[in-house]
Parts: structure tokens; sequence; C-alpha cells
């Protein structure tokens, strides 16, 4: 099993003050969308409490969940990544409070404090990783049968 990566905690603590100075706190009532798949990704956030569903639709009917998130998880990282539109979308499925970050701000302190910028690609990078791997599994559990453990 895939360790969940957290973003504020595996930032080394100055770089995680430096990045707290950028946040503001949001929240979002349940079954709000918060972005959509193809929309412009210019922000991102750290869930502090509450559930939030990636999904993406298979048909203009059908969404399918393709990832849950929850305290301390990122949400969003296509701002990193041209051309910073959303791959997913994503939805409140219980109330959320988060820390949001504006993408231009982030990535302007980036240049700043070089050591920050590459901590937090490379965070983003082990983070996404992980969520691929847990998505493998899923698929291989989905397609094949139950792995063995």
């Amino acid at each position: 099993m895939t360790k969940a990566i957290k973003l504020l905690t595996a930032l080394p603590q100055a770089q995680r003050e430096r990045l707290m100075d950028l946040a503001h706190e949001v929240s979002f009532p349940e079954d709000t969308r918060i972005f959509e798949a193809g929309g412009t990704a210019d922000r991102f956030w750290v869930i502090r409490s509450g559930a939030v569903n990636l999904d993406q639709e298979v048909t203009s009917r059908k969404r399918v969940t393709v990832a849950s998130l929850g305290a301390g998880d990122l949400l969003g990282w296509s701002w990193l990544f041209p051309p910073y539109t959303w791959d997913f979308g994503a939805v409140a499925f219980s109330q959320v409070r988060a820390y949001e970050y504006d993408a231009a701000a982030v990535l302007a302190l980036s240049v700043e404090d070089p050591l920050l910028g590459l901590s937090l690609v490379r965070t983003v990078a082990e983070i996404l990783a992980s969520r691929l791997e847990v998505t493998r599994g899923k698929l291989l559990d989905a397609y094949v049968g139950r792995r063995p453990a």
C-alpha cells in the first residue's frame, strides 16, 4: 500500500511557513463543484477538513470518481504544468475547509526561493506518483481481480 503524502507536512518547516504566508482560508458547501476538467488551473488547495472527489466525465450524463481526497491532501496540481488546465473535475463530497493558494503567487515565490520551488515540485511529483500507484492498483483489482497481498 502506498503512503499518502501530505504537501504541507512534507515540506521543510521554513518553506512550509513561507508557503503558509500565501494561504487564505476558504470553504465549500457539500456538493459544490470546485473546478471542472478543462478549466483554467490558476490555484490549488490543501484540504483542512472534509472530503473532495475527483471525477472524470465519461459521457455527457455520467461521471466516474477517480480519487477521493481528505484532510491534508493537495487538491489541484495542474497549475504547475502547461497547459495549466484541470485534468479532472472536483466536487465537495462534504463540507470542505481548505487553504487556497494563488498559483501565480506561489510560482513567483518559487522563483524568489529556488529551494522552496524545488521542494514544492518534488513533493507534488511524489504526490502524483503515489496517486498513480493507487490508481494502478485499483485498475488491477477491477480488471484482473484481487491481487495477492
